[in-house]
């Protein structure tokens, strides 16, 4: 007998069998924008790296890594995201994490969730987000997650007078450049949060995965700012998955106040044991050439400005309206339409039984073959929901095949707003 009710398929399991069934039934391929996981690899620089270190004997490579910083691995990746220099901030402390999402699901112990009455232990998350932190600390550890909205009608940028304050908050969790919303986050945004996170006693973690993601202008690190805040309890989650195409090495960063990084290292020990050492030798390696380093991640992000810069334009061409626009990341997020196919989504989607942005995403797959990632929002201040579309460029949208596929296929869906 399962020990754990299934509340509900997870939401990309829905998307894959969308996918199979479409393919079973047309005999052909989809246009996969749903992707959000890198469709390129590392660059050669970086394989060459870990083959030549994992045929050599030293212990260190085949060992558990811990919380080993191996070759100045932390002091490396930190300079080559940020521009910081970790030795010249006594009052912060960096780790290696097996990823960012293994990193998420223990920063609520480390946060002393534990040693708190259930329910009592409050972290606020954005929505929409792929919610990896809410899905812990409330559904996994018996915490309470405070909802913080993210709205269209502010570009899907964080508005502290959205955050609830009727509560006292241990901890605020975001995700910046955001998933789904690829916006970053100012200096001057930063700032406002991070005084009310002093004044609260609030830690302040970010989500830093798509951080080398952008021109160097659309967002700024929280570390570049929250360094000057000696009074600031806080955390940056970075990782080489994205950065540098390199998701299955499972390996990253976490940044933050001595006493935090302390905190979660003390729950880590006892969680994993820590990253691939080939792989952090590998990197730290890297980024002893710091010129690079920083080549490397301008390629990456090139790769998906250029493929953004297709992507958004047909898009827009065809009447569908951004969330926020894509200045950061490889995500791109739309409003869901109130018609599209010549269909009434709101009436349908009541008729079926299903969310408004599920109805569009399914509608899109079967009629056109493209797929993307459905969210919806929370409830705002009116009572409703807003409804959205993601599609990213985690697949070569500029070949020719595919482009000339795609641009047939969308003047399809012929969306229809009732407002604005």
């Amino acid at each position: 007998m399962r020990q754990i009710p299934a509340t509900g398929i997870n939401l990309f399991q829905l998307i894959y069998i969308l996918i199979r069934e479409y393919e079973e039934k047309s005999g052909g391929k989809v246009l996969n924008l749903s992707l959000g996981n890198p469709d390129l690899i590392p660059d050669a620089e970086i394989l060459a790296r870990k083959a030549r270190l994992e045929v050599r004997p030293d212990i260190d490579l085949h060992t558990y890594a811990e919380d080993k910083n191996l070759g100045g691995f932390c002091e490396g990746l930190i300079e080559a995201f940020t521009g910081l220099r970790l030795a010249e901030h006594p009052g912060l402390r960096a780790t290696p994490i097996a990823g960012i999402k293994t990193a998420t699901g223990i920063l609520p112990l480390a946060c002393g969730l534990h040693l708190k009455s259930r329910g009592e232990f409050r972290v606020a998350t954005h929505l929409p987000a792929y919610d990896v932190m809410g899905t812990w600390s409330a559904g996994y550890l018996g915490g309470k997650r405070v909802v913080w909205p993210l709205r269209s009608a502010d570009g899907m940028q964080m508005r502290l007078e959205l955050l609830p304050k009727s509560e006292k908050l241990d901890l605020i969790f975001v995700i910046r450049p955001g998933n789904p919303a690829s916006s970053g986050a100012t200096a001057s945004e930063w700032r406002e949060l991070i005084d009310y996170c002093v004044a609260n006693g609030t830690r302040l973690v970010n989500d830093g995965a798509y951080a080398t993601l952008t021109d160097g202008t659309s967002h700024v690190p929280l570390s570049v700012v929250a360094k000057d805040y000696p009074d600031l309890e806080w955390a940056e989650l970075f990782s080489v998955s994205k950065s540098y195409s390199d998701p299955g090495q499972r390996l990253g960063v976490l940044l933050g106040s001595k006493d935090f990084v302390e905190d979660f290292i003390l729950i880590k020990g006892n969680t994993d044991s820590g990253p691939v050492p080939v792989g952090m030798s590998a990197y730290a390696e890297l980024f002893k050439d710091p010129a690079l380093a920083r080549k490397l991640l301008a390629d990456t992000y090139s790769i998906y400005r250029k493929r953004l810069d297709f992507l958004v334009p047909k898009l827009k061409s065809i009447g569908l309206r951004p969330a926020c626009e894509t200045t950061s990341g490889f995500f791109t997020l739309w409003i869901t339409p109130d018609e599209a196919f010549g269909i009434d989504l709101h009436a349908e989607a009541k008729s079926r039984g299903i969310p408004r942005a599920e109805l569009f995403n399914r509608l899109t797959i079967e009629r056109t073959g493209i797929v993307g990632v459905h969210f919806t929002g929370p409830k705002l201040g009116d009572g409703l929901a807003e409804s959205f579309i993601r599609y990213a460029v985690c697949t070569d949208v500029l070949e020719a095949k595919f482009n000339d596929r795609f641009s047939a296929e969308i003047v399809k869906i012929k969306p229809r707003y009732h407002s604005g």
